[in-house]
C-alpha cells in the first residue's frame, strides 16, 4: 500500500491583524485573518538564535467564521488546525500574476488572552470546528476522526509548551 497525499496544515502563532468578516452573495459568511508563524534560526555571523516570520492568510467559512470574529483580535496566540489550499489570480494593477496558500482552518484554539487583556472566556478555549470538517466522511487509514483527535494532542502539546 503506497503513501497517500495529505492535505492538513498545524500552526500555532499570533494574529497580525483583526480578522475581517464578510458575506458571500449567497449569505455565507467569511472570514479572514492572518497569523504569523516563527521560524527560529541561528544567525552564522552573529552566532545568535533569531526569530523569521512566516505570514500565513487563513480563511474560514460558515457559522464559526461568524462566532470567531466576534473573539478573535490582533495579537492573540491561536493554534489552528486545516487544509492548504493555493489560488492564483492576475494583479488588478497589471502585475503580472499572483498567488498563495493560505489555510482553511478546520479547527481554531485560542491560547492567550483577548484584546481586553483579560483570560479568553473558557468557551473560547474550546476548539472551534468548522462547518466543513463536520460534514466531511471519515475516509481511511483510521479515517478523519482518528486524524482529528491526534491534531487536537498536538495543539494540547503546543498550548501546554506556550504556558
Amino acid at each position: 500500500m503506497g503513501i497517500r497525499d495529505s492535505n492538513r496544515a498545524v500552526v500555532a502563532g499570533n494574529l497580525t491583524r483583526d480578522p475581517e468578516l464578510r458575506a458571500m452573495p449567497g449569505g455565507t459568511q467569511v472570514l479572514g485573518f492572518g497569523i504569523a508563524v516563527n521560524d527560529r534560526r541561528r544567525n552564522q555571523q552573529a552566532g545568535e538564535w533569531e526569530d523569521y516570520p512566516n505570514f500565513i492568510d487563513c480563511t474560514m467559512f460558515g457559522n464559526r467564521a461568524e462566532a470567531l470574529s466576534r473573539i478573535l483580535r490582533k495579537g492573540m496566540k491561536v493554534a489552528i488546525e486545516g487544509k492548504l489550499r493555493y489560488s492564483s489570480w492576475e494583479d488588478k494593477n497589471g502585475g503580472g500574476r499572483r498567488s498563495k496558500v493560505e489555510i482553511i482552518p478546520d479547527e481554531v484554539v485560542l491560547m492567550s488572552q483577548n484584546h481586553n487583556g483579560q483570560q479568553a472566556p473558557q468557551y473560547a478555549c474550546l476548539l472551534y470546528t468548522s462547518d466543513a470538517a463536520d460534514e466531511e466522511d471519515s475516509g481511511d487509514l483510521g479515517g478523519r476522526r482518528n486524524n482529528k483527535k491526534k491534531n487536537k494532542e498536538k495543539i494540547k502539546k503546543m498550548k501546554t509548551n506556550q504556558e
